[in-house]
């Protein structure tokens, strides 16, 4: 791949219409996690201390830390695998708009993928608390002790962008849909799991 291939191609591409395999799966798996850990963050945060807390918490975190390496791997995937095109004739009918909004969005989601991780790693660093994946895997710590800073800044950092996380994907899906059922352009069957036409 070029270094001049841009990340969301919208010339004419042939090749394919459909994303690959490994694409759509990364895809779908990636959401299923981030939605899956957003909604243990929320629901765990309001628990009081007890063990399931702490297990959730746990959890929490091993989904985050899969989270940021699945995101790097679908992000070189993404580079070194050139996606489809978007078609000409959805192009040809796309506002200039939607077509800003699609290009700043799926960039933010990458930045956000693993932003989210990385804050949560080291809000959990600066308060002392160790992460280690899966039980098994010790992590390094990310920043220095320090439960002052981690309060005041990592801790909203974290939930800050985990909160803009979720409202890019739900723009994401919101445009998919209209795609789907008002635009009926076929652009959410390029990334539907399923047999190929």
């Amino acid at each position: 791949m070029s270094a001049d291939t841009p990340l969301h191609p919208i010339a004419a591409d042939s090749r394919s219409l459909r994303y690959g395999g490994v694409a759509i799966v990364l895809h779908w798996l990636l959401a299923a996690m981030i939605v899956g850990s957003l909604g243990v963050g929320l629901y765990m945060t309001g628990l009081p201390f007890s063990p399931q807390r702490i297990k959730l918490y746990n959890w929490h975190k091993w989904a985050g830390v899969t989270i940021l390496v699945l995101s790097a791997l679908r992000l070189l995937w993404r580079l070194s695998h050139r996606p489809p095109a978007i078609p000409p004739r959805v192009l040809a009918v796309m506002p200039r708009w939607q077509l800003a909004g699609y290009r700043v969005s799926h960039t933010l989601m990458y930045l956000l993928f693993s932003a989210v991780p990385l804050f949560g790693w080291a809000y959990t660093s600066a308060l002392g608390i160790p992460v280690v994946w899966f039980g098994v895997l010790p992590l390094p710590d990310f920043v220095p002790v320090d439960k002052d800073f981690a309060e005041a800044i990592l801790k909203p950092l974290h939930k800050g962008s985990a909160f803009t996380l979720a409202a890019v994907a739900l723009l994401h899906v919101a445009a998919a849909l209209k795609h789907h059922w008002i635009d009926r352009d076929g652009l959410l069957k390029r990334m539907w799991p399923g047999p190929r036409n």
